[in-house]
């Protein structure tokens, strides 16, 4: 551990935000680092509990622990040799993962869990600035083809590891560049895309090849694709959309998020559009149905843009402010969280269901909504409308696109919709078909892609070679 007494001298400081007037004026990350000492000094707060059991509330793993201790040390490369050991990417969890790992530290029983998000970002960081994080290609190569499709987080950590395994590995990837929701979901004020590039910079330089432009099932054959490599793993995604099927649906003015979130993500990263009609909440009264993390983005880029109003709603009850934690500890609670974009003036409202969207001239005026009673229906009475000039529906998704790659192979599907394949060998249906990241496992967080493309690499590579040595 790092200071034996520590957490019990020093209070929890977090990363600050700026300050939401200047931050709403760009897309540019805000949030402010603690510094060297600073993060040290919550390193010190890390308690040698007998159970650590922010080792299992984080999916991948981490050894959190043990970098809590060599940060405190001032020992700062091996604690990066230590935290990519598990994770491939903690550039990326360091900013957008929700931090299991603190809901299950023992600290949290008093709600004043280690920093642990912040010191991982902290090291990578330094890792990145200090130039320790070089490509690490494999010393001989196995003769063997491995094909992802799926430029996401799941994809890559999958390719970056099956790469350093010896295996000749090309990505394929449908948008004009890698990294998913990272590149296309996730905003540029939570996480900037250089990030991703340099990551992709260092995976070439590991000998992956990527493809971009390749949308396999529909512009390139998935059975000749198949036919071609040795292996070939799906890290498609979760990509279709939850609906709202009510009356006006229709309407000019009602989207999904995923139309949305994209064109702004483009805009900033100079991309060219991908269709002619811009989506924009400059001067509009925005209303977004769902009370995730999309929906947070959301409202956030609503913001930006110059959006008049802007409301969350939820079919959900409001979660309680704080959660019992004789009930909830160490899993990850259900209760109310305000993020950083909630924070820069959107209003939000819970047990809220919408029954139909009203227009005129054929574009979104209004929603129709009433209060939702415990059964999810409408209670009489309580029906009541919210303006609306922009819709965006964040309720999530259902399932990955099943049109293209996975009906053209035929691919057994679980009852969910998802890719069928279990978390031992990761195989489908199919021969030399793999599938991991949220395409199997359903709609879900970056650090759970990660850790799926970690291990369905070991599964490829064992049933590639008879023997793996990368790690689970």
């Amino acid at each position: 551990m790092g200071k034996i007494t520590g957490f019990l001298e020093i209070d929890r400081q977090d990363r600050k935000y700026a300050p939401a007037a200047d931050r709403v004026r760009n897309y540019n990350e805000f949030v402010i680092p603690l510094g060297d000492e600073g993060t040290k000094s919550q390193a010190a707060r890390c308690m040698n509990c007998g159970i650590p059991y922010c080792h299992n509330g984080c999916p991948v793993n981490n050894q959190i622990p043990d970098w809590n201790d060599l940060v405190y040390n001032d020992m700062w490369e091996e604690a990066s040799r230590n935290l990519h050991s598990t994770n491939n990417f903690p550039e990326f969890t360091g900013r957008v993962c929700p931090a299991p790992c603190e809901a299950s530290c023992t600290l949290n029983i008093e709600d004043t869990p280690v920093t642990i998000k912040t010191i991982e970002c902290a090291i990578v960081d330094k890792a990145w600035e200090k130039g320790w994080l070089k490509p690490l290609p494999a010393a001989e190569k196995t003769g063997r083809k491995v094909a992802v499709v799926g430029g996401g987080p799941s994809g890559l950590a999958a390719a970056q590891q099956l790469a350093r395994a010896g295996h000749a590995v090309h990505l394929f990837e449908k948008n004009a560049k890698a990294g998913g929701l990272l590149r296309y979901g996730i905003p540029d004020f939570k996480m900037e895309k250089h990030l991703i590039d340099r990551r992709i910079e260092q995976m070439e330089a590991e000998g992956v090849t990527f493809h971009y432009g390749a949308h396999i099932g529909v512009t390139q054959d998935a059975k000749q694709l198949l036919d071609s490599f040795d292996a070939v793993l799906i890290c498609a995604g979760s990509e279709k959309s939850r609906d709202l099927p009510v009356p006006g649906r229709d309407l000019d003015g009602v989207h999904y998020a995923m139309e949305f979130l994209p064109q702004q993500n483009r805009r900033v990263g100079k991309e060219a559009p991908l269709d002619n009609k811009p989506l924009l909440a400059g001067g509009k009264h925005v209303v977004v149905i769902g009370g995730g993390d999309t929906g947070s983005d959301c409202i956030g880029t609503s913001i930006r843009q110059g959006a008049l109003s802007v409301t969350q709603i939820e079919i959900m009850p409001k979660p309680p402010e704080k959660e019992n934690k004789d009930l909830t500890w160490p899993n990850w609670p259900m209760k109310l969280r305000t993020s950083s974009s909630h924070q820069e003036g959107a209003e939000r409202d819970f047990s809220v269901l919408t029954t139909a969207f009203r227009g005129e001239d054929g574009k979104v005026k209004a929603l129709q909504c009433a209060r939702a009673g415990a059964d999810m229906k409408p209670v009489a009475g309580s029906e009541f409308e919210l303006k609306a000039d922009l819709v965006l529906l964040a309720m999530g998704f259902v399932h990955p696109v099943h049109e293209g790659m996975l009906k053209s192979l035929g691919v057994k599907l679980d009852q969910r919709g998802n890719v069928e394949a279990n978390v031992k060998d990761y195989k489908t249906s199919i021969d030399k078909l793999f599938a991991a990241g949220d395409a199997r496992r359903g709609q879900s967080l970056v650090v759970w892609a990660i850790r799926e493309g970690r291990q369905a690499a070991r599964a490829v590579d064992e049933y590639l070679m008879g023997s793996t040595t990368l790690p689970r």
